[in-house]
């Protein structure tokens, strides 16, 4: 299991989270984002869709669930944000399996709440608090 960490103390150096979940591309293309609210989750997904040409305003799609966005390639990206599931078939109604088999990057926001869903290999990334107010301490993880 690869797994590798980062110490962030802005956002700037966000981009050097965004290039190795990008590089990852090839051995998953799902990326659950875990962290307590305002961890950060939102800023960092932002970052990775800018890298990869999404010109469409990136927000967390907490009412809507996902968010399809286009890069300038015309690739589709799906953001999720499954806070507000209270139970599993709610994933169900919306197809999610139709976008995690889709082999385009699908970027999870609360996965704990349909984690018996993700597919067996996917990328896990933990945000936590680092040292200091603006400092974040991001793992990332290959699971298999």
């Amino acid at each position: 299991m690869e797994s590798k960490q980062f110490i962030i103390n802005s956002v700037e150096q966000l981009s050097e989270v965004s290039d190795y979940l990008l590089s990852m591309r090839n051995e998953a293309d799902v990326i659950a984002f875990y962290g307590s609210m305002g961890a950060g989750k939102t800023t960092l997904i932002k970052n990775l869709c800018h890298k990869m040409g999404v010109t469409d305003e990136v927000n967390s799609p907490t009412f809507a669930i996902v968010n399809e966005y286009v890069t300038e390639e015309g690739e589709s990206v799906y953001h999720f944000d499954f806070y507000r599931i209270k139970k599993l078939e709610e994933a169900y109604d919306i197809g999610f399996e139709n976008y995690f088999d889709s082999g385009n990057l699908c970027l999870i926001e609360w996965p704990e709440m349909i984690e018996p869903l993700l597919p067996e290999k996917h990328l896990r990334v933990e945000i936590r608090q680092g040292a200091t107010d603006d400092a974040r301490v991001i793992g990332c993880q290959l699971i298999e």
